[in-house]
């Protein structure tokens, strides 16, 4: 299969990146409003959410869900960066110091939550 030139840039990836991690917490919110809502509305049905989020898989998705966040806030500082300073030729680097910043974030949130 063969991309297109700007698809071959590696800032195209943090573009990706940023794009598709504000549509999943876009997903996910709705789900967090309703178990935020059981907290007031459903108290035994909080409870049950909450053992079944001691899960070892659901921890893994919430490390996927703050590494989601982190890419998010990340990539949305880099785009103030594009936006209000000049341009240079560092901007891979620290696409890819956003994203090292996020595994870090988000894989220190798995450590905790283990």
């Amino acid at each position: 299969m063969k991309f297109k030139p700007h698809r071959q840039h590696p800032l195209w990836l943090a573009y990706m990146l940023h794009r598709v991690s504000g549509l999943g917490l876009a997903l996910f919110l709705p789900a967090h409003f309703y178990v935020l809502s059981m907290a007031v509305t459903q108290p035994q049905s909080l409870d049950h959410f909450l053992s079944f989020a001691a899960n070892p898989l659901v921890k893994v998705a919430e490390f996927g869900l703050v590494f989601l966040l982190a890419i998010h806030f990340f990539g949305g500082l880099r785009l103030l960066a594009l936006e209000f300073l000049p341009w240079s030729a560092r901007q891979k680097s620290l696409a890819a110091a956003s994203v090292a910043g996020a595994f870090l974030i988000s894989g220190t949130f798995l450590l905790r939550a283990v």
